[in-house]
This record gives C-alpha cells, sequence and structure tokens, in this order.
C-alpha cells in the first residue's frame, strides 16, 4: 500500500470501526495516523515486534483525546512563551 490518499482509502473507512477515538482526530490527522499505521504494520510483519504498533496506537489514542476536549487542546496549543 503506498501512501497516496486514494491507495489509503479502504484503511481509512476501517479506522473509525476499530478504533473508534479516531473520530475526534481532524481528517489530515486521521489520515497521517493511516499512514505511520500502515508503515508500522510493515515493520512488524518484517520484524516480528508489535511494540512499535503499540506505542503508536497508544500515542495517537491521547492524541484524540486531546482533541475531544477544548480546554485541554487550548492549553495544548497556545503559545506559552517558553520552550
Amino acid at each position: 500500500m503506498s501512501h497516496g490518499l486514494g491507495d489509503m482509502e479502504p484503511l481509512l473507512g476501517l479506522l473509525p470501526g476499530a478504533f473508534p477515538w479516531v473520530r475526534s482526530l481532524p481528517e489530515a490527522d486521521v489520515h497521517t495516523f493511516a499512514v505511520e499505521l500502515n508503515d508500522a504494520m510493515r515493520a512488524v510483519a518484517s520484524l516480528s515486534d508489535s511494540a512499535a504498533v503499540a506505542q503508536l496506537l497508544i500515542a495517537w489514542r491521547h492524541t484524540a483525546e486531546a482533541h475531544s476536549d477544548p480546554d485541554l487542546l487550548a492549553a495544548l496549543t497556545r503559545d506559552h512563551g517558553t520552550d
């Protein structure tokens, strides 16, 4: 599977059923998640180590949780003036 939007359509269609939290992500992030998941699954197939996929899912779920809470998202995305 390549990374073109048309090629990702089957995976994009499956994501909300497999990971309901994906509905909280902005559309561009859903595509990014699909690409990263595809890449991680390919790596798992060649390395037989699913830890990378598990970590990816955890990270994206946390991202979706942040997007689902407007106050949290505002706090995380505002300029705090420092690093």
